[in-house]
């Protein structure tokens, strides 16, 4: 057990000094990125009056949080390389939280919506259903919750000394299932290509019950 433990941490500390080390980098490879697709695919499944409370899992330097800012919501960051946290909250101007997939403190039905744009992949699959039920558990009565990874055969990989698993829709509908979700849409990514071409599984789910928050 306590292999297992520190094996799931050199995990996280490995992937989040990957970030960190490469933050800058990071920010200008991708600030420019056009995820207007996906920030609507949750928007459009969030019930009730505007704003909306979202919780934007694995913010990264914060350009996320500052779209739904800028769309008139209250965005929160939850992100685990420390360097990021800075970028995020100078960035966007939001609050940001400081904390680890492996170690997350969410408070209870909190938030309407929560993001994982290009993060929960970085979750080994032993912790995933953990992970999945605290994000299921953060969120308020049917609020959604908006993922988008890299697919795959389910396979789990370093790569260039950031961890990553590959699921294939199947699985991650089994594995969003078990924890209380609801599928709402999928969709495949970039838009306009073909589907070998089409590297990002992007999927909304809507919390069911809270059978599965204790």
């Amino acid at each position: 057990m306590i292999s297992k433990r520190l094996e799931l941490e050199k995990i996280s500390d490995c992937t989040l000094e990957y970030y960190s080390h490469n933050a800058q980098n990071f920010w200008q490879g991708t600030r420019d990125h056009d995820v207007s697709q996906n920030i609507a695919a949750l928007l459009e499944h969030i019930e009730g009056k505007p704003p909306a409370k979202i919780l934007d899992f694995g913010c990264g330097p914060g350009r996320d949080l500052k779209a739904f800012t800028m769309l008139g919501h209250v965005a929160v960051g939850l992100e685990g390389s420390a360097p990021f946290v800075t970028m995020a909250r100078e960035f966007s101007g939001c609050e940001v939280w400081h904390q680890d997939f492996l170690k997350l403190n969410l408070p209870n039905d909190f938030f309407d919506g929560v993001f994982a744009n290009a993060s929960l992949f970085h979750v080994a699959r032993q912790e995933l259903p953990r992970a999945l039920l605290e994000l299921h558990a953060t969120l308020r009565p049917r609020g959604v919750l908006f993922s988008s990874n890299p697919r795959g055969k389910n396979e789990e990989a370093w790569s260039g000394g950031r961890y990553a698993a590959y699921y294939d829709l199947e699985t991650w509908r089994a594995y969003l299932s078990a924890a209380g979700f609801v599928e709402l849409s999928h969709y495949y990514r970039p838009i306009g290509l073909p589907r070998e071409q089409q590297h990002w599984l992007a999927s909304v789910w809507r919390k069911a019950s809270d059978t599965h928050s204790s």
